[in-house]
């Protein structure tokens, strides 16, 4: 059984040596083929408690993946979507845990880079899974009938303004009894509080082997295209949508993730 991208041995994965050398202030982090070369290990190294977030989505996957729906050849799969997949993982360790028969994947991302390894990837570990790996804004899709939706680090790239609509069309999507997995980096209200998260998750990237160059270069870059919300607010807004039920299963620094049912 192959382990997710996020969890591969760090000794087979290219480095993440993208902000060593001083950038133009004005360039903008994207997700290109540079960043698709190192992007495990930038994961990795970057977002604590990633890799307890993926094992978790089988076993919550069992749990909730129960209402079926009919596959075109007359089985009765279960239909995940894996939104903003980046390169794969999350399909990866469901995979890594059903049989072929038992779900239908649907992975998404706007990014043809991403979406060109992570269908090579995902075929080479899993060729007779049902898994569908699409380039298109999640903005655009019309989701189809299912029961879970996986959001991984990808609201907090759409437009602020975006994040409503995109919540609305998971929440009539999913099935009775299905859910929403929400995870996102936040900030804290109190300034305080917050300012001593964030100190400790550039302490916490220090650890990895961050430097002082490399974390001030990617915080620049990802300016005005990471926004955060607080997560009163990602509560809030699952409540607008009309998610009745929604906590927090899982908090590391200021990197949380939500389970919203249906």
């Amino acid at each position: 059984m192959s382990r997710p991208m996020s969890q591969s041995n760090p000794d087979t994965i290219k480095h993440d040596t993208l902000f060593t050398t001083p950038l133009d202030k004005a360039a903008r982090f994207s997700f290109d083929e540079q960043v698709v070369a190192c992007f495990p290990d930038m994961i990795r190294r970057s977002v604590p408690g990633y890799g307890q977030v993926l094992a978790m989505l089988p076993i919550f996957a069992r749990r909730h993946c129960k209402y079926r729906q009919q596959g075109d050849d007359g089985r009765r799969v279960s239909r995940v979507y894996d939104l903003g997949c980046s390169l794969g993982a999350a399909s990866m360790a469901l995979a890594g845990e059903f049989a072929p028969q038992d779900l239908q994947i649907k992975a998404i991302d706007i990014s043809p880079a991403m979406t060109t390894k992570a269908a090579t990837v995902l075929n080479d570990n899993y060729p007779e899974h049902d898994i569908e790996v699409v380039t298109a804004d999640i903005r655009d899709v019309t989701l189809e009938p299912c029961d879970m939706v996986i959001l991984n680090l990808t609201l907090q790239f759409l437009p602020t303004a975006d994040r409503v609509a995109v919540l609305e069309n998971i929440y009539n999507a999913l099935s009775e009894g299905g859910i929403l997995v929400l995870t996102e980096k936040t900030h804290a209200f109190d300034e305080q509080y917050d300012a001593w998260l964030v100190e400790r998750y550039y302490d916490f990237k220090r650890a990895n082997g961050y430097t002082e160059m490399e974390i001030s270069g990617k915080r620049n870059a990802l300016e005005n295209v990471l926004i955060t919300d607080t997560l009163d607010g990602h509560h809030q807004r699952l409540d607008e949508v009309g998610f009745a039920r929604h906590l927090t299963w899982f908090q590391f620094l200021n990197f949380v993730s939500i389970v919203a049912f249906k």
